[in-house]
């Protein structure tokens, strides 16, 4: 696998990684505030937040798989699905939520992907 895509993987990976933490473990003190979640609001939320940071930390291994998988077409198989899911997620994080969501998800994803497919 190219240099290139295995660094487009591993930032996309570190932000679902951070993204997870953000939504799990420190949604009611930072990840609140990152989301600009009305502090009235983050109790009642954060169940359905953990649950959604869950599925951010399988794209995270998803990714993380696709860096140290050993099998070098099974690595970009596992790559392909995490950078893919993610675009994905991030165009509809950007229809539903804010617009913000398609450059920090979706434009690293899409540029791995095609750094993982041109090089």
């Amino acid at each position: 696998m190219h240099l290139l895509a295995q660094i487009f993987i591993a930032l996309v990976c570190l932000i679902h990684v951070y993204i997870f933490l953000l939504e799990t473990v420190l949604f009611k003190t930072r990840g609140a505030k990152v989301f600009g979640i009305p502090k009235a609001e983050v109790e009642s939320r954060a169940v359905a937040m953990s649950n959604q940071g869950l599925y951010n930390g399988f794209l995270a291994a998803a990714l993380l798989l696709g860096l140290v998988y050993p099998d070098p077409a099974i690595a970009k198989a596992f790559a392909s699905f995490g950078l893919g899911c993610v675009a994905v997620a991030g165009i509809w994080g950007a229809v539903t939520v804010m617009v913000r969501i398609l450059y920090i998800q979706t434009m690293p994803a899409v540029l791995g992907l095609a750094v993982l497919y041109l090089l």
